[in-house]
């Protein structure tokens, strides 16, 4: 069956990172006072890192250029050299991190498997090494939510409460990976503060979602905050009239927040079209992401079909494909992409 390409031009849904500033976020940045923030000046970034910290409960905040910056330095604060940090085995940290943690922090990880990247309490317990002279010492756990790899799902914030009074009384640091923290909070109306204070360290990030072209934020307690302000500084993050980033993560959380449900709505009709065409190829997606079982066929050779007619999607296994929505693709390319997907697995 030949499927014909698409009228308009390309619909990207490799991830959401690839939104651009808008008009009025553009207008925001060039507004921007700024000062040096490498010692402690600019007036946009202390009021967003004073914001984000208060929205998600910790004393302090850090700007960071990057997330996996800032999943460093959080890490960083908790574990040390030849200790060992736990997460899932599909985990940014450890999946798409290139390696960062062992390299630049000198510790290990050890990881638990899970269909969708939410642990099990249970699992995870059995995995915290007592501390012997004979086993690496665990000294945190690290969670992401929403779960890039798992396709986007929602760690339950009951589970996130079960592990965060786990870590608390075993005696060793939690980590969340909240990339997409936003969508997640979005998705279930439950509170920024009521994930971010279960944690003794937590990443955001601007640029994905939210549609800042740059920028994440660890928070955390003030003496922590200090000194991943100078690890930062080490790692080469130092970054002076920041202001004008500052300035676009604002306008984010101002105006592009609450519209990520248009996201999640638009993954959802993708997943319906997809369906349509090829049924079980994916399941309903929580919030904004959806990976999809190539089956037969490989991802390298679906990822390469969709692009002939005009679609990109990720290859994030052999045989799974990604697809992410953001606020550059509306309901009908959702809908578009979601059927040509799903002829050519059917095909």
């Amino acid at each position: 069956m030949r499927i014909a390409p698409i009228a308009d031009p390309t619909i990207d849904l490799r991830s959401d990172t690839i939104t651009r500033p808008t008009a009025g976020m553009r207008t925001a940045m060039a507004a921007a006072e700024v000062g040096d923030d490498v010692y402690g000046e600019d007036p946009a970034i202390n009021a967003l890192q004073e914001r984000v910290a208060e929205l998600l409960g910790h004393e302090a905040g850090l700007f960071t250029p990057t997330g996996s910056m800032g999943n460093l330095l959080g890490v960083w604060a908790l574990v040390k050299p030849g200790q060992e940090l736990l997460c899932d085995a599909r985990a940014h940290i450890v999946r798409a991190e290139l390696g960062a943690h062992a390299v630049l922090n000198g510790i290990t990880t050890r990881t638990w498997t899970s269909p969708d990247g939410v642990g099990d309490t249970a699992t995870i317990a059995s995995l915290i090494a007592p501390e012997t002279a004979y086993l690496v010492q665990t000294a945190a756990v690290a969670l992401e939510n929403t779960h890039n790899f798992g396709g986007g799902t929602i760690q339950p914030i009951e589970h996130l409460r079960e592990v965060s009074a786990l870590c608390r009384d075993a005696g060793v640091g939690l980590h969340l990976d909240g990339a997409r923290l936003w969508n997640a909070h979005v998705a279930t109306g439950v509170p920024l503060a009521d994930y971010g204070r279960l944690f003794n360290t937590v990443n955001v990030c601007f640029s994905k979602g939210l549609g800042a072209p740059i920028g994440s934020m660890l928070v955390s307690d003030a003496d922590t905050i200090a000194r991943a302000r100078v690890q930062r500084k080490r790692m080469g993050g130092g970054l002076r009239q920041a202001g004008i980033l500052a300035a676009a993560a604002s306008y984010a959380l101002d105006n592009q927040l609450t519209r990520l449900a248009e996201d999640h709505a638009n993954a959802a009709a993708f997943a319906d079209a997809l369906a349509a065409e090829m049924p079980g190829a994916a399941s309903a997606p929580q919030t904004n992401i959806v990976v999809i079982d190539t089956g037969e066929k490989t991802s390298a050779d679906v990822v390469a079909a969709a692009a002939q007619l005009g679609v990109k999607v990720s290859a994030v296994g052999p045989r799974m494909v990604r697809a992410v929505t953001c606020l550059e693709i509306n309901a009908e390319q959702a809908r578009i992409a979601g059927q040509l997907i799903g002829r050519i697995l059917a095909g």
